[in-house]
This record gives structure tokens, sequence and C-alpha cells, in this order.
């Protein structure tokens, strides 16, 4: 892993002074960059998420999904814990921390803001970092894009529908027009021109991954330095409230922590108890256990705006993660001897016979 991803959360931190340090200084220049926007687009930070997201959706493969087929047992907890575990426990742990516990310390009437924010983490799975934390893993790295590729998928037809329903149950209003809008330019737009890329980068290839590899590599600084300029601006507009609130960090973080280590001790040992080889279960946890934050920063600023509280959230999302990926990371490469070196086939529970 490149000590620039390595120390992720470090650059974030000092994104986050920066950020600070520049919304005090420069207030005007922050107005003027919020006031870049046509209904609830920032044209900055679209052109930033489309840097981040853009060399991620070149490395998916959606060939790989014809060998769906070959490590079942993981991909069937994976998608259990990402769309029907993850999304909900999220909600749950937003309500019971911003509506309850931390209720006497927020301003009132915020709470529906902190848990849209965390809401919208929980509801998108990683994209890209996982292939990051599988290598470190040694993950089966055909299973890790397989995982990917269905998950993607996946995401273009449920992430807005998964999204409205956790809102609504909130009491959240929906804004449905300006949450499909968001799906379409931050997930479809920028993985069509990841397909296309990818296709014309690998016409006529010898060797298809060496190409896809060596264009992301050149491309991989721009989505850092945009999610890093994407802090700088955040952190620039919520100045005031994080200055005069500085706790508000710690109270983000800490259900968020929950969150990622419940998640990953779900998967994990659901892995371990199906006997799922240990080259499957690391990557199969991890991507259960990370979020797609780059989708879930731009949603959070179409819906809430540039200076939300839910879109501080998921930029905490960011500080959060990389620290606790990589923990998890260290955690699954000591206890590899606990699971099995290969995979057993999946079978079907015998009927007894009549007596």
């Amino acid at each position: 892993m490149p000590i620039f991803e390595r120390y992720l959360s470090v650059w974030v931190a000092l994104c986050i002074l920066a950020g600070l340090g520049l919304g005090s200084l420069l207030p005007g220049f922050f107005g003027f960059l919020a006031g870049l926007e046509y209904g609830s687009i920032n044209f900055v930070v679209a052109v930033l998420i489309w840097a981040m997201v853009y060399p991620m959706m070149v490395a998916v493969d959606f060939g790989s999904l014809k060998r769906v087929h070959e490590r079942p047992k993981g991909l069937v907890i994976t998608l259990a814990v990402n769309w029907l575990i993850k999304p909900f426990t999220m909600a749950a742990l937003g309500v019971l921390f911003f509506d309850y516990v931390f209720a006497p310390f927020i301003e009132p009437g915020t709470s529906g803001q902190y848990i849209a924010g965390m809401i919208l983490l929980g509801a998108a799975p990683c994209t890209a970092m996982v292939f990051v934390w599988s290598q470190m893993t040694k993950g089966d790295p055909n299973y890790t894009l397989v995982q990917v590729s269905l998950n993607d998928v996946i995401m273009i037809f449920a992430f807005a529908p998964l999204v409205a329903l956790l809102l609504g149950v909130t009491d959240i209003a929906v804004p449905w027009d300006t949450l499909v809008l968001s799906v379409l330019l931050y997930v479809v737009i920028p993985l069509v021109a990841g397909v296309l890329t990818r296709m014309r980068l690998t016409r006529g290839a010898a060797d298809t991954q060496v190409q896809v590899a060596a264009f992301t590599a050149q491309v991989k600084p721009f989505s850092i330095l945009g999610l890093l300029a994407t802090v700088v601006l955040l952190f620039g507009f919520q100045g005031e409230v994080i200055l005069t609130q500085p706790l508000v960090i710690v109270m983000i973080a800490v259900p968020l922590l929950i969150q990622s280590y419940g998640m990953f001790a779900a998967a994990y040992w659901a892995a371990k108890a199906w006997a799922v080889p240990h080259k499957v279960a690391a990557p199969c946890a991890l991507i259960g256990t990370s979020n797609f934050f780059e989708l879930a920063v731009a949603v959070a600023i179409g819906l809430f705006g540039l200076n939300s509280i839910a879109a501080l959230v998921t930029v905490v999302g960011v500080l959060v993660e990389v620290p606790v990926m990589l923990s998890l990371v260290w955690f699954a490469n000591r206890t590899a001897h606990w699971f099995p070196t290969e995979e057993t086939p999946m079978t079907m529970p015998r009927r007894r016979p009549l007596q």
C-alpha cells in the first residue's frame, strides 16, 4: 500500500485543519464557491467527486460477473451484510446516539442531519479501497473483483430506494428528485465512463489487467487530490460549527466506530462458521465494513448542502475509516489460521426418510 494511502487519515486531518483555517481567513472566497451551483448541484464539488470516483470505476470489470458462481459463500455473506444488515444498523445507531445519547449536546432540531449522514454512509458499500484491503490480506483477486462488480450493479438500482426508505422511517423528508439525480451523476455517469475507458484500454491488449492497472495508477493521484480538496472545502464551510462545538467530531466518530467493528465481526464470524477460506473471508468481511464515502459525500451535499451537518458526518467517515480498516487488516492477517485454505461446496441438508 503506497505511503500516501497508508496515511490517508493523516492527510485528511491536515486538510481538516487547513479547511478550518482557510474558512476563517477567506469567508468570502468560500461563499463564492458555495454559490457556484445549479439546483442542488455544486459545480466545484461535482468536479472533485468525479475525479474521486472515475478512476475506481475503470477498475470494475463486469465481465467478471460470469464467475459469480465460483465463490458463492463469500458473496452471500457480503450481499447480506451490505444490503440487508449494514444500512439498517447504521440508521439505528444514528437514531440511538443523536436522538437520545448525544441529544443534550447538539443543537436542537439537527439530529435528523446527523442521522441522514450516517444513513448515506451505511447504504453505500465500498467500491475502490476494498481492492487495497484485499491485497493487504492476500485475498483472492478474482473474488474481490466479482464482489465489487456485483455491488456496483446492485447500487445503481438499490441505493436511492434504500436511502429513501431509511430517511422516511426516521421522519426525514425524502427529496426523490435530488436523490435520483445524485445517483445518476455520481454512480451511473462515472460508471459508464469507466466502462468505456476500460473497453478502449483493453481493445487488442495481450494483458488487459496490466493495461488497466497502468492507467489507474496514472489517474489515481487525481482521485486522492479530489478527496482532500473536498475535505478542505467542506471544513471551510463547516468551520464555524466545528470551532464552536469541537466535540462534534468525536460524537460522530463514536457510532461510526461501533458500526465498523460490529459489521466486521458479524461478517468475519459468519465466514468462519461457514468454513469460508481466508482469501475470501477477509475481503468479504472488509467490504462489508468499509463505505463508498465518495458517493456518500456527494449525495449529502446534493441533498442537504455544502455546509450541512449531513455532509460533515460523511467526511468524518473518511477520517475514521482508514485507521479502522488498517487495524482490521492487521487482525485478519493474524487470524488466517482460523480458516480453511479451500472452499467447501455449498450443500443442502438431506431430508430424513419418512418412517
